[in-house]
C-alpha cells in the first residue's frame, strides 16, 4: 500500500510513482475508451492524474461518492486501456468506485447534475449509458451478473472477456463467494475478478472472510520472523518499533498466496500495488494474454488506498466516503445549517435508552453501523452490539437465534437492504412467530441516491406476513415511542422511518409504548377522512387546513400500524364520512392504503375513496413528495376529486 499524505498535505496529487504529475488536457479529449486507448501507454498516468484532480474538482461542489471512486482511478483507468469495452464488459460492485468509470465513458460534462432530479445517477445505470452493462446500488452482486454475461457470450459465440470489479467490503456478502464457487465450477474462461483491497468499507470490514489474506501471518515460521523483527527493530534508537509494523505488513504480502481463490478454481494474480499505473497496465495485459490462452477465470488482487490523492480523504475514508460540498484545498466541509436530529439519531438514542433497562436488547447490523446510528450503541454497550458485515441474510436469522433463547434483537437495516433477506424473515423469523425488531432506516424516498437506495416497499414486504406487527411514526417524538412498542411486542415487528432531519418536535423525557394497533384521531371532521401514515401525517393536516377554508371539514387520523389496523376506528369515520383518502410514502401497490381498502371492502361499506402513494415506477434520484404526488396540495386536491369538486365554493 501507498504512503500517504500528511493531513497537511492538501493539493490533489497523484501518487502512482511517487511524484506530481502536472495537469493537462489529455482528459478533455476522452469522451469514451476508444479514444484513451488511442493515447501512447506513457500518458495513462497522466490520464489517471486528470481523472483523480477532475472527481476533486467536481464532487467538491455537488457532492456524492467520493473516497471510493479516488481509490479506483488507476484500475478503472487501466481495464478500459487494455480491454476493448464496451465489447469487453466492466461490471462494478455497489458503484461507489464508479465516478472514473463516468468520466471515460462521456459523462464528464454531466456531473454538475450527479443525484439530481433529471440528471446524472451517483451509481451505474444501463439506461444512462452502453458502459454501464449491469446496475449496481446493492454490494455483492458483480461476480454473478459476471458470470452470467461470460456464459451468455458464451452461449451466442461472441469473442470478449467479462471483468468484475469488486472491493473487499462486498467480498463479505455470501453471494460474492457463491458466484466465485460456480465460477470455479464452469471453469469460466472469460472471466476476470478484480478485488480492490481497501481494508475500508463504509464501516470497518468484519468477519473471518474479510481478514483471509492476513490468515497466513498465523504459521509459526512467520510468527518467528515477526517476533525477530520486533526484537531486533526495537533495541534500535529511535521509534523503530514503526519499522517493525511496516515489517509486518510486508511479511502479510508475501505469505498471502490466494490459496482460497484457487481452490475455488481461479488463477490468482497479487497482489499488486494498485497505485502503480505501470504494475496495473502490465498486469491487466498479462491477464488478458491469459485469458487469451484459456487461463481463465482469473483474479487480481489490486492492493489500493481509499481516498488515494486527497490526503483528507486518505486521513478519514470514512468522512470522505459520501460527502456534501467542500473546499478542496483545506478539506473543510461547506457549513451546515442548524437542524433538528435526524429520525437516525433519535432512534439510535432511545436504543441505547431502552437497552439500559433491558439487558435482553442487543443491536445488529449489516456494516451500517455509522448509517444506522448504531455506533453510539457499539459505544454504549460493546458487548451487546453485532456487526455481521453486508450479510443481511445471516443478520436476520443470527437475530432469529438470538431471539429464540430469549434475547430481544434489534436489526438495524436501511429498508432497501433488508429485501436481501426476505426468505430470512419469512421463515426463520415471521413463521417461528421470534421476537425480531427490524427498525427500517431510509424508509420511503432518499433523494439523491436513487432508485436503488429507495424504501418504497417495506409495507408491502411485511404486512403480508403472520405475526408481523408493521409500524411508521409521524415524526421523531413518536419514533421513540413506537421503538419501544415494537421492542415490547413479543413478535416480529418492523417500524420504519424516514431518512435526514426530524421536524423539530421535542422530545419527551420518558420513553413509552403505545398500545398495539391504535391509532391517533388529530383532527376531527365530517365531510373526508384522510387517514395518513409516517411522514405523510403533518402534509395531510396541512391539506386539511387549507380545505378548511374552503368549507371542507376533513378529519385526520394518524394511524400509526399498517398491522394491525385500528379497525374501529377507520371504518367508524369511513362510514360517518363517506370519503376516505389514504396517504402514505411507499408504493400505492400493496401498501397501507391498500389494507385501508380491504378492510373497507371487507365490511361492505360504500365509500368514495382516494389511494395517494409512491407511483408503480421506477423512482429516480431527486425525486420529492410534491413531485410523486404525496404532497400536502396533492392530498388537498385528491379530497378535492373525492368529494366531487370545490364545495367550498358558492
Amino acid at each position: 500500500m501507498s504512503q500517504t499524505t500528511g493531513a497537511g498535505a492538501n493539493p490533489p496529487r497523484n501518487q502512482s510513482q511517487g511524484g506530481q504529475i502536472p495537469a493537462g488536457k489529455l482528459l478533455h479529449g476522452i469522451s469514451r475508451p476508444a479514444d484513451l486507448r488511442r493515447l501512447p501507454r506513457e500518458s495513462v498516468e497522466q490520464v489517471a492524474c486528470e481523472i483523480r484532480e477532475e472527481i476533486l474538482a467536481r464532487v467538491s461542489q455537488t457532492g456524492g461518492h467520493l473516497a471510493s471512486s479516488l481509490g479506483a482511478v488507476e484500475l478503472i483507468t487501466a481495464i478500459h486501456y487494455v480491454f476493448d469495452t464496451p465489447q469487453d464488459r466492466l461490471v462494478l460492485d455497489v458503484g461507489h468506485q464508479g465516478y472514473p468509470h463516468k468520466m471515460l465513458t462521456g459523462r464528464r460534462d454531466d456531473f454538475d447534475t450527479i443525484g439530481q432530479r433529471g440528471g446524472m445517477s451517483k451509481f451505474l445505470r444501463r439506461s444512462e449509458s452502453e458502459f454501464d452493462h449491469f446496475g449496481a446500488g446493492h454490494a455483492g452482486t458483480s461476480i454473478s451478473a459476471a458470470l452470467g454475461m461470460a456464459r451468455a457470450k458464451f452461449h451466442r459465440g461472441e469473442d470478449g472477456v467479462v471483468i468484475a470489479l469488486i472491493g473487499d467490503g462486498s467480498m463479505t456478502a455470501g453471494m460474492a463467494f457463491e458466484a466465485l464457487n460456480h465460477a470455479g465450477h464452469l471453469s469460466e474462461k472469460n472471466l476476470i475478478v478484480v478485488l480492490n483491497d481497501n481494508e475500508m468499507s463504509i464501516d470497518p470490514n468484519v468477519g473471518a472472510l474479510s481478514s483471509y489474506l492476513s490468515r497466513k501471518l498465523s504459521a509459526p515460521m512467520v510468527r518467528r520472523m515477526k517476533g525477530w523483527a520486533r526484537e531486533f527493530l526495537s533495541g534500535m534508537p529511535g521509534d523503530m518499533l514503526h519499522w517493525a509494523r511496516k515489517a509486518e505488513e510486508s511479511l502479510k504480502v508475501f505469505f498471502s498466496p490466494g490459496l482460497l481463490f484457487e481452490a475455488l478454481g481461479f488463477r490468482y494474480v497479487g497482489p499488486i500495488q494498485g497505485h502503480r499505473m505501470d504494475v496495473v497496465l502490465e498486469t491487466m495485459e498479462n491477464v488478458k494474454e491469459m485469458v487469451a490462452n484459456g487461463s481463465g477465470p482469473v483474479l487480481i488482487h489490486a492492493i489500493t488506498e481509499k481516498g488515494h490523492g486527497y490526503a483528507p480523504a486518505e486521513a478519514d475514508p470514512l468522512k470522505y466516503h459520501g460527502v456534501g460540498q467542500f473546499d478542496v484545498a483545506s478539506g473543510e466541509f461547506a457549513p451546515k445549517k442548524a437542524a433538528p436530529p435526524t429520525y437516525t439519531n433519535v432512534f439510535s438514542d432511545a436504543l441505547i435508552r431502552l437497552a439500559r433497562e433491558d439487558e435482553r436488547i442487543v443491536a445488529i447490523t449489516a456494516a451500517m453501523a455509522s448509517g444506522t446510528g448504531l455506533d453510539r450503541f457499539q459505544r454504549a454497550f460493546p458487548k451487546r452490539f453485532y456487526d455481521v458485515g453486508i450479510a443481511e441474510q445471516h443478520a436476520v436469522t443470527f437475530a432469529a437465534g438470538l431471539a429464540a433463547e430469549g434475547m430481544k434483537p434489534v436489526a438495524a437495516i436501511y429498508s432497501t437492504f433488508l429485501q436481501r433477506a426476505y426468505d430470512q424473515v419469512v421463515h426463520d423469523v415471521c413463521l417461528q412467530n421470534l421476537d425480531v425488531t427490524f427498525a427500517l432506516d431510509r424508509a420511503g424516498l432518499v433523494g439523491a441516491d436513487g432508485a436503488t437506495h429507495q424504501g418504497l416497499f417495506d409495507f408491502g414486504y411485511f404486512r403480508n406476513l403472520p405475526n408481523a406487527v408493521v409500524m411508521a411514526p409521524k415524526d421523531e417524538n413518536e419514533l421513540q415511542h413506537l421503538l419501544a412498542t415494537a421492542i415490547e411486542y413479543p413478535g416480529p415487528a418492523a417500524i420504519r422511518f424516514p431518512r435526514g432531519a426530524g421536524l423539530g418536535i421535542a422530545l419527551d423525557p420518558d420513553v413509552k409504548a403505545l398500545p398495539l394497533g391504535e391509532a391517533e384521531l388529530l383532527r376531527d371532521g365530517s365531510d373526508a377522512a384522510i387517514l395518513a401514515i409516517g411522514n405523510t401525517v403533518h402534509p395531510a393536516l396541512e391539506a386539511a387546513t387549507e380545505l378548511a377554508a374552503d368549507g371542507i371539514d376533513c378529519a385526520v387520523l394518524n394511524a400509526r400500524f399498517v398491522k394491525p389496523l385500528d379497525r374501529d376506528r377507520i371504518l367508524s369515520l369511513a362510514e360517518r364520512c363517506g370519503i376516505v383518502v389514504t396517504v402514505e410514502e411507499h408504493s400505492a401497490v400493496g401498501g397501507f392504503g391498500s389494507s385501508v381498502l380491504e378492510l373497507i371492502a371487507g365490511e361492505g361499506l360504500q365509500v368514495a375513496t382516494r389511494i395517494l402513494g409512491i407511483p408503480d415506477d421506477l423512482i429516480e434520484h431527486g425525486e420529492t413528495q410534491a413531485t410523486v404526488g404525496v404532497s400536502a396540495a396533492d392530498i388537498e386536491a385528491a379530497v378535492r376529486s373525492a368529494a366531487g369538486g370545490e364545495r367550498g365554493e358558492g
